[in-house]
């Protein structure tokens, strides 16, 4: 398997499993990840929130935990990484008004390189204006703001994975399985038994 090197991008209160997960995964199986924060650099935390599906008519939010950034933002350029990752939770939202993720994000898109963005993290493809015509999936609560970027919204079940050339999107972290397989296979990444 040919090592990739990842970045993923993130803020304050981005779903604890979706930083989580997806960074043990990409690393137990041998790629580089690196994770950063805009204004924020190696060795600063994010705070993290934990969504959970509890019967409500939407998602409970509780404090996650601090999670560890191995990266210095201002030292991040596209051209260093063969893809990118962008956990959900709230830190989209913020993300999104800050240009140089903006413009980082459209690079990534531009130069065709893998990108996985799962929950609330296709809000920050929409705001970089990069998924019209796009097969999206993310949560449903998002699911205007895809339409009005463009994108074919596809209504999956919560343990789904959509992938549209080597854009992989998933609604929330209960697809953790499918979502970081189909990301995987994007990637060429393969895991013998």
């Amino acid at each position: 398997m040919t090592v990739k090197r990842i970045l993923i991008l993130v803020g304050d209160f981005v779903e604890d499993y979706e930083i989580m997960v997806p960074f043990q995964i990409l690393r137990m199986v041998g790629h580089k990840v690196d994770v950063a924060s805009p204004n924020k650099k190696a060795g600063d935390q994010v705070a993290t929130a934990i969504h959970d599906f509890e019967g409500h008519q939407t998602y409970t939010e509780k404090r996650g935990h601090n999670f560890s950034l191995n990266s210095t933002y201002s030292d991040i350029k596209a051209e260093n990484y063969d893809a990118l990752v962008i956990p959900g939770g709230r830190a989209p939202e913020h993300l999104a008004t800050d240009e140089s993720v903006l413009d980082l994000v459209r690079t990534f898109a531009k130069e065709e390189k893998p990108i996985a963005a799962v929950c609330h993290g296709p809000q920050l493809l929409a705001a970089a204006n990069v998924i019209s015509g796009r097969k999206v999936s993310a949560y449903p609560a998002c699911r205007a703001e895809m339409m009005l970027a463009g994108a074919e919204y596809q209504a999956i079940e919560i343990d789904g994975a959509v992938t549209d050339g080597k854009l992989v999107t998933a609604p929330a972290w209960p697809a953790h399985p499918a979502w970081m397989s189909q990301f995987l296979a994007v990637l060429g990444s393969k895991i013998e038994a």
